[in-house]
């Protein structure tokens, strides 16, 4: 699904050339769930922005759903992140004038989603991340924990073949970040392909992959194992309150 072959990034700062990302290998599979880590300077950001389509690749080649995507303009680039991502981010990135459904329906306006079919589609995105009640909540009407899921819900709605979340828990405290990570678990379950960028080990052990960078070169790409007695969550069952359980 995703596959980075001898992917470089430089940029220059003056006299000197920054070598953010050095000939990366990297191949992803339709579904899986994995977790992005690196200190500072490693090439993590860079690599979440070529991954978002938000940036290309000094050379090498990145091809998305078998479309080489490497030397696309910024129409094209676009055009990708509107069909194929959906994006996460720590400060939920919501309008604060507009409600819940208003937010979600967003990206479905920008792709010319008629009215009764967009507003059905988040809806449905709301239930699925258990946010049926807050639809006529504005941003300042709801909680960290609610704003993310309604951040969530908009990256669905256009059914897109990744769910690119950088730093997902960053601006919520523990319980509500645990509560997040269930969510992710749920949409991990359901088939959705889930890349997290995060620096938070405890985060990233959700994923079932970890990939560590360093120096613009990964540094290790390790599969977790699963356990046999690994809890199921249901979005819709994720409040303010204390998570209800469903063990499978």
């Amino acid at each position: 699904m995703i596959s980075l072959r001898k992917i470089s990034k430089l940029y220059q700062m003056g006299t000197e050339t920054i070598h953010a990302l050095r000939e990366v290998d990297l191949h992803i599979d339709r579904g899986d769930y994995v977790a992005i880590m690196g200190p500072s300077g490693s090439g993590k950001s860079t690599l979440m922005n070529l991954l978002g389509c938000l940036d290309t690749p000094s050379s090498g080649v990145f091809e998305l759903n078998g479309i080489n995507v490497s030397d696309m303009d910024d129409n094209q680039l676009a055009d990708i992140r509107n069909q194929e991502i959906g994006f996460v981010f720590q400060t939920f990135n919501l309008l604060a004038r507009s409600n819940a459904l208003h937010n979600v329906e967003l990206p479905l306006i920008y792709a010319g989603i008629s009215l009764e079919e967009r507003r059905e589609i988040a809806l449905r995105a709301l239930a699925q991340v258990g946010l049926s009640d807050r639809i006529h909540h504005k941003p300042n009407e709801m909680s960290g924990g609610q704003r993310q899921r309604v951040a969530i819900a908009r990256a669905l709605v256009n059914r897109p073949s990744i769910i690119l979340a950088d730093e997902p828990t960053g601006n919520l405290d523990s319980k509500t970040g645990e509560e997040i990570m269930a969510v992710f678990e749920s949409l991990s379950q359901q088939g959705n392909t889930l890349l997290v960028v995060t620096h938070e080990e405890d985060i990233a052990r959700h994923a079932r992959r970890i990939i560590r960078l360093r120096d613009g070169r990964i540094a290790s790409d390790e599969r977790i194992k699963s356990t046999p007695a690994k809890s199921a969550i249901n979005p819709a069952e994720v409040r303010d309150g204390p998570l209800q359980v469903k063990e499978i």
